[in-house]
């Protein structure tokens, strides 16, 4: 299977940003005609303020960041995993961060909303809050991709390993993760991060960046790091975007799976550690 991983930088402008998404698919189906392809996380918006935000979130299936990617799937004969978009939640108020993910025919066939919120104080005292809008999800979520089992993550999703192996539990081969990492965590982290999974799961893990700049709540600007890859069960990136928006594209080879675990065995050899016997109290003289 041919994957492409797309990388963008959106911003405040929803129409700008749906028509920068289907450009750059556009452009990597005729030049490299793909299978899959994976959009970053929030594709359809970023910055902004709360009520911007809920103003221009939507309901999947019908609204333009959904609808552009069920049409183009069906048009060009692709899967297409949505990276993120701002769902609409119930009562108007808090919105959700779902993936959605349409096969060759334009049909839904997963939907994901992303588990863990993104409530941190980064290292130069930007603070983020993702909860204050966004509705976590509960629901860990995987689909069939013509052979392939694909697992959902979302961005900050990357750093809790459980969720990786709860993908692998239910036969993910693959791991699709849209993501708008901060720039002074993805320069540390975020390559680490994502090829440690890839040892870890022994699975694909395509991950699709937002890049560059945005404005923020305020007028403070944010930056994204970018540097959307595939890394393959052995943990090798076998493909990165460059600078700036456009895409990478990789093949998966199964069989690759099928050596590395047969090699390494991990999942058989796990085993399930007891809970420490609490020691007992020393009895006073």
């Amino acid at each position: 299977m041919k994957v492409a991983v797309i990388q963008m930088n959106s911003v405040a402008d929803k129409a700008r940003n749906v028509a920068a998404a289907r450009a750059l698919m556009e452009r990597a189906v005729a030049e490299e005609k793909p299978d899959w392809l994976l959009l970053p996380e929030h594709f359809d918006w970023a910055g902004g303020s709360r009520g911007d935000k809920l103003a221009n979130s939507e309901e999947i299936g019908a609204g333009p960041a959904s609808d552009m990617c069920r049409d183009f799937a069906r048009r060009h004969g692709t899967f297409v995993h949505a990276g993120s978009i701002m769902e609409r939640a119930r009562g108007g108020e808090r919105i959700r961060n779902t993936s959605v993910v349409y096969d060759r025919r334009g049909e839904e066939v997963a939907r994901y909303s992303k588990i863990h919120l993104f409530d941190i104080v980064a290292p130069d005292g930007a603070v983020y809050r993702e909860s204050d809008t966004v509705t976590p999800g509960e629901t860990v979520a995987t689909y069939e991709c013509e052979g392939v089992t694909v697992g959902c993550a979302i961005c900050y999703d990357l750093r809790f390993p459980e969720l990786f192996a709860a993908l692998v539990d239910r036969g993910a081969t693959m791991v699709a993760l849209p993501a708008a990492f901060t720039l002074q965590t993805g320069k540390d982290h975020w390559e680490l991060l994502l090829r440690a999974r890839a040892v870890e799961t022994q699975a694909y893990v395509c991950a699709s960046a937002q890049c560059g700049s945005f404005v923020a709540p305020g007028g403070e600007a944010r930056h994204t790091f970018g540097h959307s890859l595939v890394a393959d069960p052995w943990g090798h990136v076998v493909a990165r975007a460059s600078d700036g928006a456009g895409y990478a594209v990789a093949r998966l080879d199964p069989a690759r799976i099928e050596r590395v675990r047969a090699a390494m065995p991990v999942r058989a050899h796990a085993r399930r550690l007891r809970e420490p016997v609490p020691a007992r109290p020393i009895a006073a003289e």
